[in-house]
């Protein structure tokens, strides 16, 4: 079930870039003096969207017509192969953006793996903000980048590893990936099903079990609910062979 919460939006963009107050969209990675007005201005021409746990956010191939942020929660990023078989290639944290490439139609589909808080700006809209806050660019960029990375890592992961090797890299990968949400942790959250995770890794749901369950054995790692607990960095960074 949807449930929307309009950010009414208040006078021109000129306006909205030159109000400060409350936070929006962008990434906080990205410093420099115009970061919180900017940051106003999309807060103020988006609104905010929550979603239940396996809601659709959009739908691989229909017309793309928003950019999201991810504010809470976590989506799972797929795509669907010629013969039905579903490819996870992402998953999308809190701060992430979704919708980025601006594209015609979504290139992928985005679903929410527990409930979700995004805000949608259309893409009319944020296209115009590009033109009246050139800086805005800077931070696009360096999603954009950082997108990039993950995508490699990813490709990575799906090249020529054992499944040990995949399961364990892909622990440390989310483990890195929750660190901006709350810090570093031993604990790794998997919002994840283990048909997920083999989607993602290119594995069967059994293969993905069975090496879950053999790095428990070895004192690698704790099977415990809704995730893991990583009992052995360093053991598990050797069998990612990192």
């Amino acid at each position: 079930m949807l449930e929307v919460d309009a950010f009414a939006p208040r006078g021109d963009l000129s306006d909205a870039v030159s109000r400060a107050g409350r936070p929006g969209l962008l990434p906080h990675a990205v410093d420099g003096p115009c970061v919180t007005s900017i940051e106003v201005a999309l807060a103020d021409l988006s609104r905010q969207v929550r979603l239940e746990a396996k809601a659709t956010v959009f739908e691989e191939g229909a017309q793309a017509e928003a950019v999201w942020k991810l504010m809470s929660g976590t989506v799972l990023l797929s795509k669907l192969l010629h013969d039905g078989r579903r490819q996870i290639i992402g998953i999308a944290m809190p701060g992430d953006f979704l919708g980025l490439c601006m594209q015609s139609a979504n290139s992928f589909t985005a679903s929410a793996l527990t409930p979700v808080t995004l805000c949608r700006c259309d893409q009319a809209r944020f296209a115009a903000l590009l033109d009246s806050a050139p800086q805005l660019m800077r931070q696009v960029f360096a999603t954009c980048s950082n997108e990039l990375s993950l995508a490699q890592e990813h490709m990575l992961l799906l090249g020529r590893r054992s499944a040990d090797e995949k399961v364990a890299a892909f622990l440390l990968s989310l483990r890195a990936r929750w660190a901006p949400v709350h810090g570093l942790s031993a604990r790794i959250d998997l919002p994840m099903t283990r048909q997920d995770i083999g989607d993602y890794l290119g594995l069967t749901l059994e293969t993905v079990s069975r090496t879950m369950t053999r790095l428990a054995h070895r004192k690698i790692i704790a099977i415990i609910p809704d995730g893991v607990r990583i009992l052995d960095m360093d053991r598990l960074k050797a069998v990612a062979s990192l």
